[in-house]
């Protein structure tokens, strides 16, 4: 989305049940080995139960950053790659979990590490038998331990998230979704985008992350691809969850606009900035104050669901949200602070905040890229300052009233829509200082103070 790939080390890792507790930064580095060691060896034990508990307990203690270099020492990727084609769907769901987290919090070198160590051939393999099993099954495939489970579209999930883990850091990866037809996999996923929300969400960040500078991925994008696409924008969800999913789906047509036909192109482009001005419509501060209330009458009538280190329905315990934000790199600027995914279901107001922002914090970066998108390369730039060329511009951007005159830059088509659509107006009413009330929430609750600086 922006014009440089940056690495969501804040990017919500799985959380599995049953998991251990995870070491802690005073044990010693032998005693992360020792664990590390083995966790990995019980991945070849012949009970489906060893080997779930070992890709959990992994999956958990991987969320660590100090535990990571002994997994990787270990070569954990080798090692669980085969898991993902288990034939228990559960290790195949807790071990695409684990490589998630790894790819999350491991940054830009594990995730080369990953595709070197060949990572993205059982991922492919595993997203094309996802896919089988959805359109076979109309993904209900469950799972003999929970009747109400759908293994297929969960693992499928997890799967596509680490997809898109691996492709926004490494060019490899983005050439191995080309060359393996992965796209019409992936879209498979977003035409449940009515049924499951999480999924499609999960589609479309992976989307607007590889159609991201990807010429030799567009001849992919039939007529079939841009009508799911318009479907998933246009769609008449009122869930935050929506509201981002649209948002998404709006930044991928943009990137693909080139594919679209020249009669149709003012069209989409006033689809995409109503679809971007809707998500800037909510006030943030005034969300943040209804939601904080929603959330305390709810634990009021059911004081279990407030209960610290309470669980969600996969069975994954609370984690710390400030430590999660505290660990995004401070340039990181491409929303990637986005922790909901970590938030049990006692948190579902908070994870509806933090949705809502991160949603309006997409719209204003793909809306910056539509007014930029034409801007010079950074070779470019690096010529045009270094030549007498730069002075004779700043020259003549100026009238004789000392007024900077800037080029018409827009195409028409975007400039009408952006006026038609008051984005102006609606970007300007962001910069406002956020709702002191708002603000006074966040500060009195840790779990909702992460949202200040969001």
């Amino acid at each position: 989305m922006g014009k440089s790939k940056a690495k969501r080390f804040g990017r919500p890792p799985f959380s599995p049940a049953g998991a251990p507790k995870p070491l802690r930064s005073g044990e010693a580095e032998g005693g992360e080995a020792a664990a590390a060691a083995e966790l990995l060896e019980k991945l070849q034990d012949p009970s489906a139960d060893v080997r779930e508990f070992a890709c959990a307990s992994i999956s958990k203690l991987l969320q660590q950053k100090q535990t990571i270099p002994a997994f990787v020492q270990r070569d954990v990727v080798r090692c669980l790659g085969p898991m993902l084609l288990d034939q228990s769907l559960a290790v195949r769901e807790t071990a695409t979990g684990a490589l998630r987290n790894l790819s999350a919090c491991g940054g830009f070198d594990v995730c080369d590490d990953m595709v070197t160590k060949d990572v993205m051939t059982p991922l492919v393999a595993l997203l094309k038998q996802c896919q089988s099993g959805l359109e076979e099954s109309n993904g209900s495939v469950k799972g003999t331990k929970d009747t109400n489970k759908n293994y297929t579209e969960d693992i499928a999930n997890e799967a596509v998230n680490l997809l898109w883990n691996v492709c926004e850091s490494n060019s490899t990866a983005v050439s191995i979704f080309n060359r393996e037809g992965c796209l019409p996999v992936v879209l498979q996923y977003l035409k449940r985008f009515q049924t499951n929300v999480d999924l499609a969400v999960a589609v479309a960040s992976c989307l607007q992350a590889v159609t991201e500078d990807n010429p030799d991925l567009l001849s992919a994008f039939d007529s079939s691809a841009h009508q799911l696409l318009e479907m998933a924008m246009v769609s008449s969800g009122k869930t935050v969850e929506h509201i981002l999913l649209r948002t998404l789906v709006a930044g991928i047509i943009w990137n693909i606009k080139s594919t679209v036909p020249s009669g149709s192109q003012a069209g989409t482009v006033n689809a995409i900035l109503k679809t971007l001005s809707e998500c800037l419509e909510p006030d943030a501060g005034e969300a943040v104050i209804r939601l904080k209330e929603e959330e305390t009458e709810r634990l009021k009538t059911s004081p279990e669901l407030g209960v610290e280190g309470s669980v969600d329905d996969r069975g994954s315990s609370e984690v710390n949200e400030d430590e999660a934000m505290e660990e995004t790199p401070p340039k990181n600027t491409k929303g990637n602070n986005d922790i909901s995914d970590l938030l049990p279901r006692s948190k579902q107001e908070l994870k509806q905040a933090t949705s809502l922002l991160l949603a309006q914090q997409t719209a204003l970066e793909i809306i910056v890229n539509m007014c930029c998108s034409e801007e010079p390369s950074d070779d470019e730039w690096e010529e045009l300052s270094s030549s007498d060329e730069s002075d004779a511009f700043l020259e003549n951007s100026y009238e004789e009233g000392g007024k900077l005159m800037s080029p018409l830059c827009l195409s028409a088509e975007v400039h009408t829509a952006l006026m038609n659509h008051l984005v102006p107006k609606k970007i300007l009413e962001k910069t406002a200082f956020p709702n002191s009330t708002a603000v006074d929430i966040c500060t009195q609750s840790p779990a909702w103070k992460p949202l200040i600086k969001k």
